[in-house]
């Protein structure tokens, strides 16, 4: 890792848990400190966080990522959660609906990566895209598979978020 960058502004990124049980309190939202622990470690720059966590909705999914793209002005939201078969997962879904630009190879690499590991990370359907100059990427529920997904897409969020900045 890189010495950090400190003659730039921190890189705004926003981090949104996605879980019923997470959001009441049942659990604590672990998967949601492990992007920023993680994300830290291998940007090699400053970054700025805005955490939030919300049940399995898809309009308050859809609210929050607009809120964080436009008016937090994130260059980068991270999701983490509700991107498997279930009934209530609906994260790509309402991430579908704000974009602009669907950028599929995220989730496909991801699959790529945990398939190794996981037989059943296929069944993710995990995705991604851009929303005006913000890069919107949603990761696994399970803190191990954010460990195992999230270093691996370090370069290509950074030459997206390069070609956004343009």
């Amino acid at each position: 890792m890189s010495a950090p960058d400190t003659n730039h502004p921190p890189l705004r990124v926003g981090r949104l848990t996605l879980s019923d049980r997470a959001s009441a309190g049942v659990y604590a939202d672990a998967s949601g400190p492990e992007i920023e622990r993680i994300f830290a470690a291998t940007w090699g720059g400053p970054c700025a966080f805005t955490a939030r966590i919300l049940p399995d909705d898809d309009d308050a999914i859809e609210n929050a990522l607009r809120e964080l793209a436009d008016v937090d002005d994130c260059a980068l939201v991270i999701t983490t959660g509700g991107t498997g078969p279930g009934r209530r997962d609906v994260t790509p879904e309402a991430t579908r609906a704000v974009l602009d630009k669907e950028l599929p190879g995220f989730g496909e690499a991801m699959r790529m990566v945990s398939f190794q590991k996981v037989p059943t990370a296929i069944l993710s359907r995990a995705t991604a895209g851009t929303r005006g100059h913000t890069l919107i990427l949603n990761l696994p529920g399970n803190p191990k598979a954010v460990g195992e997904c999230l270093p691996v897409l370090i370069p290509a969020i950074r030459e997206c978020l390069r070609h956004l900045a343009e």
